[in-house]
């Protein structure tokens, strides 16, 4: 009886080659590789893919692109947003994927006076909502967006000039509140970091910068930017106790 002789190498070789399976196999490892790459650099994408159920059929938009958010100051990586809902509405499912700082000036059920909240959780985990006002009033918020990656030393960039603890304080945001009697000024103030200055009560003010360019605040929602570097004091020049919060953006 013969015995049968082992096939060269050579032979072995050509018949891996010819076989497909292990070829398909390599081919859907990359295939599964880059797939993974794609989803691991676009969080936005895996939102929108997490709730597609919740928004299916909607248009759905970065917070800066929905209409009732709307950006009325950009200097870098801050945005400062003029939110307003108006009753009975409901704003498009919109993508939060930076830390946001928000003044409440006014909720559905009324004034809020300069509230302050914030999110700074959006900056590692995106969410995706939308925004409704039941009414009977009008939901406004002057939100303060930060785009950076922050800065965890808080003592590094204090300002000068105010007194007390601010309210709010973390990587990416400070916030004070400054309340003015009639005639009341605050001691000139300097900033290192950009800010805005948020007239959160009735009454009058000005912003007046060091080099004495003045802005007038009359309304509640209305608002003073400031660059990084520069020095301002706010003066109450109306007949009643107004406040205002000044808010900076840290990076």
């Amino acid at each position: 009886m013969k015995k049968k002789q082992p096939k060269p190498p050579i032979a072995i070789a050509r018949a891996a080659q010819n076989d497909p399976l292990p070829r398909l196999r390599v081919m859907f490892f990359i295939l599964a590789s880059i797939l993974l790459l794609v989803l691991s650099l676009s969080p936005v994408s895996k939102v929108f893919a997490a709730e597609d159920n919740e928004f299916a059929g909607e248009r759905i938009v970065h917070l800066l692109q929905e209409p009732r958010h709307r950006t009325v100051h950009n200097e870098g990586d801050l945005y400062l947003l003029d939110v307003q809902v108006n009753p009975g509405d409901t704003s498009l499912p919109h993508v939060h994927d930076q830390a946001i700082m928000l003044t409440y000036i006014s909720m559905a059920d009324g004034p809020r006076d300069g509230q302050i909240g914030n999110n700074i959780d959006y900056a590692s985990e995106a969410i995706t909502h939308k925004v409704s006002n039941a009414g009977p009033g009008l939901f406004r918020i002057i939100a303060l967006v930060n785009g950076s990656a922050g800065n965890i030393d808080l003592q590094s960039d204090r300002p000068t000039g105010l007194s007390g603890e601010p309210e709010l304080e973390n990587a990416w945001f400070r916030s004070y509140r400054v309340e003015l009697a009639p005639g009341e000024e605050t001691k000139i103030q300097h900033h290192q970091l950009p800010s805005v200055v948020v007239q959160v009560v009735d009454g009058l003010l000005q912003v007046t910068r060091d080099d004495q360019v003045i802005d007038e605040l009359d309304h509640p929602g209305n608002w003073s930017w400031r660059k990084a570097g520069q020095s301002y004091s706010v003066k109450n020049v109306g007949g009643i106790s107004t406040a205002v919060v000044i808010n900076e953006g840290r990076f």
